[in-house]
C-alpha cells in the first residue's frame, strides 16, 4: 500500500451546518469514527438479548435440567462457530477495504473466502458428526436433536461471518449492526413463539438458537448491502496472509471464554444438570461488563489505532493506558458486586440460586479476560498476530491444567481454571504489546481492520 493511502477505517460524513438537528450535532462533536455506533449498538442488543434467552428458555421448558441441553448448545456454538469463522470475517474484511482504499472490485476476493469458508464449514461439521455419539451421551445427555442443531448452527454461522466481512471490508457499519444485533434478538423471538405455543421439545428451541443468525444475513441480503463489484483477480496470498495466526488465536479466545460452562457440562454428573444451568446464568452475569466493553471498545479502538497510525504513539499509549484504567476500575466494582448483589440479581431474574464467591469469581475472570481482549486487539493493530495465538494457547493451556489439579468439587475447579487461565492470557498480551511497542512497531491499514473485527465473546 501507498503511503498517501489513508486507513479503512469508518468515516464521518458531512452532517451540514452548525445549526442542523441536535442529534446530528452531538454526533459530529463525538470523539469516535461515525460507523462504530452502529456496530456498538449491535454488540449491546446481542449481548442484552442472551440474558432474555436465558430467562425466557428456562420458562418455556420448566425447569434448569430441562434446559439444560439448550444451555449447553448456547455455549458449543460459542465457542466454535466465532472461533473458526471469525478469522474468515476479518481477512475478508482486511482485503476488501485494501481493495476499496484502491478503487478496486472486491468481488474475486469475496469468492476466494467463500471457498474457504465452505472448506471450513465441512471440515467442522464432518468433526461434529464423528463426534456425535459421544456428544449425545456425554455433552447433551442423550439428544440426538441437540446435536443436529449444532451442526445446523455452524452451517448458519459460516455465511453469517461471512456477510459480517463484507459489511466491514466495505464501509457498511450500519449492516454489520443489524446483523449482530439481530441474532441475538431473533434468539428470544423464536423461543417466545414456541413458549406461546407450549412447546417442550427441546429441539424446538435447540433450532431455534441454530438459526436465529440467518435472520439477520437475510436482512441485509434483502437491501443489497452485500454487494460487491467486479475487480481484478484475487490470489490466495492476498486473502491469507494471517489467517494460520488469526484462526488459532480465535479458537482459543472463544474456547477460553466458553471453557467453564463446557467443562462443568462434561464433568458434572447428570444428578447436578439443574445446578450447571445455573451456573450458565452465573457465567452470563459475569459478561455483562465485557458485553459494554465490547460495545464501547468497537467505538474507541478505531480512535486509538488512528493515533497510531499517524505516529502519535505518545497519544496511543496514553490512551491505551486510559482505557486500561477505566476496565480496572470497572472491574473492582463489578466484582464487588456480584459478591455483594449477585445472588439476589440470580434469584430476581432466573429464581435460581449461587454462591457469592462463585458469582464474584466469575465476574474477576470476565475482568482478566476483558483486559486480555483489549490488549490482544492492540497487538493485533500492532501486526503481533503470532503473539496473540499464543497468548490465548497459553490461557486454555492454564484453564485445562488448573481445572484438572483444582480438586474434586467441579464447580470450583472450573471457576478457578477461568480465572488463572484468563490471567495468564493478560499477562501474556500486556508483555506482547510492550515488547511491539519498543520494537517500533506501527499497525497498517490491514491490521487494523483485523483488530476491530476482532469480537469472539459473543451470545
Amino acid at each position: 500500500m501507498s503511503g498517501d493511502v489513508s486507513p479503512p477505517l469508518p468515516s464521518r460524513s458531512s452532517t451540514g451546518p452548525a445549526g442542523g438537528h441536535p442529534v446530528r450535532r452531538l454526533l459530529e462533536r463525538l470523539p469516535l469514527p461515525e460507523g462504530t455506533l452502529p456496530v456498538g449498538v449491535g454488540l449491546l442488543i446481542g449481548g442484552l438479548a442472551s440474558f432474555a434467552f436465558f430467562r425466557v428458555g428456562k420458562f418455556a421448558l420448566g425447569s434448569e435440567e430441562s434446559f439444560k441441553p439448550v444451555t449447553g448448545l448456547w455455549f458449543a456454538t460459542f465457542a466454535l462457530a466465532p472461533g473458526f469463522f471469525l478469522p474468515l470475517e476479518q481477512e475478508l474484511g482486511r482485503a476488501l477495504a485494501a481493495r476499496r482504499a484502491l478503487g478496486q472490485g472486491g468481488r474475486p476476493v469475496v469468492r476466494r473466502v467463500l471457498a474457504l469458508g465452505a472448506i471450513i464449514a465441512v471440515v467442522v461439521v464432518v468433526g461434529l458428526i464423528v463426534a456425535g455419539p459421544w456428544l449425545r451421551s456425554e455433552y447433551f445427555r442423550g439428544s440426538w436433536a441437540m446435536v443436529v442443531s449444532l451442526v445446523i448452527a455452524i452451517i448458519a454461522y459460516a455465511p453469517t461471518h461471512l456477510a459480517r466481512g463484507i459489511c466491514a471490508g466495505t464501509g457498511r457499519f450500519r449492516a454489520y449492526g443489524i446483523v449482530l444485533g439481530a441474532d441475538g434478538l431473533m434468539r428470544v423471538v423464536f423461543c417466545l413463539i414456541l413458549a406461546a405455543f407450549s412447546v417442550k421439545a427441546v429441539g424446538a428451541y435447540g433450532m431455534g438458537v441454530a438459526l436465529a443468525p440467518l435472520v439477520g444475513v437475510g436482512i441485509v441480503l434483502w437491501q443489497r448491502e452485500l454487494r460487491t463489484e467486479p475487480g481484478p483477480k484475487a490470489s490466495w496470498s492476498e486473502v491469507t496472509p494471517n489467517l494460520g495466526w488469526l484462526l488459532v488465536g480465535s479458537v482459543m479466545a472463544a474456547l477460553l471464554v466458553n471453557a467453564a460452562p463446557l467443562a462443568l457440562s462434561i464433568i458434572a454428573e447428570p444428578s447436578q444438570d439443574a445446578i450447571v444451568t445455573r451456573f450458565g446464568y452465573g457465567v452470563i452475569l459475569a459478561r455483562i461488563p465485557l458485553f459494554l466493553f465490547q460495545a464501547v471498545q468497537a467505538a474507541l479502538l478505531p480512535r486509538l489505532a488512528r493515533l497510531a497510525t499517524k505516529g502519535e504513539m505518545h497519544e496511543f499509549r496514553r490512551g491505551f493506558l486510559r482505557l486500561l484504567g477505566i476496565v480496572g476500575a470497572v472491574g473492582i466494582v463489578g466484582t464487588g458486586a456480584a459478591f455483594v448483589f449477585g445472588p439476589f440479581a440470580v434469584r430476581t431474574l432466573y429464581d435460581a440460586s449461587l454462591t457469592s464467591r462463585t458469582l464474584a469469581v466469575l465476574a474477576l475472570g470476565s475482568v482478566f479476560y476483558m483486559v486480555a481482549l483489549a490488549t490482544a486487539q492492540a497487538v493485533i493493530a500492532l501486526r503481533g498476530h503470532s503473539l496473540v495465538a499464543l497468548g490465548w494457547t497459553i490461557g486454555v493451556t492454564v484453564f485445562i491444567v488448573v481445572t484438572i489439579v483444582a480438586g474434586n468439587d467441579p464447580f470450583r475447579r472450573v471457576e478457578l481454571g477461568t480465572l488463572f487461565g484468563s490471567a495468564a492470557a493478560m499477562f501474556t498480551f500486556l508483555i506482547a504489546l510492550r515488547s511491539r511497542l519498543r520494537s517500533g512497531a506501527r499497525p497498517d491499514e490491514g491490521s487494523i481492520m483485523e483488530a476491530i473485527t476482532d469480537l469472539p465473546v459473543e451470545g
